[in-house]
């Protein structure tokens, strides 16, 4: 809370610093002193203010710093001591999480689909306080086949019939009836059949015009591989409490499917395969995920990186409007410089086809005016200095 001195003050002290701060900043900083509960004076302002641009002055970069080399190197060094592992969920035999090294790796590689692509779906009110409708929204996006609920099948060539036998504890695991299963069926196109109930949980198939052993076979593929419900990608997926609600995990991702499905908020869905991101809610937004997946992976192997060198690399990787990898087939593979390009990768290759083309090289990046032994134009490197001789 400010005196009304104080606020008098803080207007004009910030006026005065709106050529130097981003009009962002100047807003953040007049809502957090407006709204903070100890009580100032302007002597405390002022030593507020001075502190905010002295940590932001410093943190600017100086004309001529490598800020590129000081970012390979900040992200590089710390993850030669990152771990290979995996993530287990506890409970649930099928859903990893890759972390670490490799997955650091297919970030800056800018894989087209994760190792184990995933999404935290946040609930909105009416379900996030309630597990059973959290379950019903998490049955509602996992993809259910006939498969999965079947105990067992079995085929009777001489009558040309196949049995399913349907598993009761999966049906109600996933939310799922006998009738659901017939109507599902009942869409296919396999032919005429004849449906018969044995008992509560067995159906048989009767075919009256399948010809040979392979159709029956394919006709119970067709069958078991035949969609019940869910979303198409979305291959598990478990609810979870985190601190005061529910929240689905998956696995699996497809984020234009699950965000038509009820109970769910929109807002606030989580998803680690960029390129969908990308896709559907534009490169700002894929940059921003790379940012947090990076930023993340180091977090976990409680690896202290400046988030400035890893929004650098993620500026980069997607400064042409799209998302591209660090690598002989993205921004190393497109460098101007024939040298540069040389010494990332296939060294003969880039000399050939240079060669070929009638390439020049004009020696203005780092790495061609190290391979030939030139001050490089950075730091003092910038600067030409010329003596005349009286």
């Amino acid at each position: 809370m400010l005196t009304e001195a104080a606020a008098k003050r803080l207007d004009q002290k910030l006026s005065e610093l709106s050529n130097l701060l981003s009009p962002k900043m100047i807003e953040d900083i007049r809502k957090a002193l407006s709204s903070h509960q100890v009580e100032m004076s302007e002597d405390e302002v002022d030593q507020i203010l001075d502190i905010i641009v002295h940590d932001y002055v410093g943190s600017l970069v100086e004309a001529g710093e490598p800020v590129g080399v000081i970012s390979a190197q900040s992200i590089g060094e710390p993850g030669t001591q990152m771990t290979l592992r995996t993530f287990h969920y506890a409970g649930v035999r099928e859903l990893n999480v890759t972390l670490g090294l490799p997955r650091l790796i297919e970030i800056v590689d800018a894989r087209k689909i994760p190792s184990t692509p995933m999404m935290t779906i946040y609930l909105t009110d009416e379900y996030k306080d309630n597990r059973e409708k959290a379950l019903d929204a998490a049955r509602k996006i996992e993809f259910t086949k006939v498969e999965n609920v079947i105990a067992s099948t079995s085929m009777d060539i001489s009558s040309m019939s196949i049995t399913f036998r349907l598993d009761p504890d999966l049906m109600e695991d996933k939310g799922v009836t006998k009738e659901d299963v017939k109507k599902v069926i009942s869409r296919l196109k396999i032919g005429e059949y004849t449906v018969e109930e044995d008992g509560e949980y067995t159906l048989i198939l009767n075919f009256a015009t399948l010809e040979n052993v392979s159709s029956l076979f394919k006709v119970r593929e067709k069958v078991l591989s035949s969609k019940l419900k869910g979303v198409k990608g979305i291959k598990r997926a478990i609810v979870q409490k985190r601190g005061n609600e529910y929240v689905i995990i998956t696995d699996g991702s497809n984020l234009e499917g699950v965000i038509g499905v009820k109970g769910i908020d929109v807002t606030r869905i989580e998803t680690n395969n960029i390129h969908e991101v990308e896709q559907l809610f534009g490169v700002e937004a894929a940059r921003e995920l790379i940012v947090r997946e990076i930023k993340r992976v180091l977090d976990e192997q409680g690896l202290d990186v400046d988030i400035r060198h890893i929004i650098l690399v993620s500026d980069i990787m997607s400064r042409t409007g799209v998302i591209r990898q660090i690598g002989r087939h993205g921004i190393s593979g497109e460098k101007l410089s024939v040298l540069a390009r040389a010494s990332f990768e296939v060294t003969v290759k880039h000399l050939l086809e240079a060669a070929a083309k009638g390439e020049m090289e004009e020696f203005k990046g780092v790495m061609e005016n190290i391979i030939i032994g030139q001050p490089i134009s950075v730091g003092t490197g910038m600067v030409e200095l010329s003596m005349k001789l009286r």
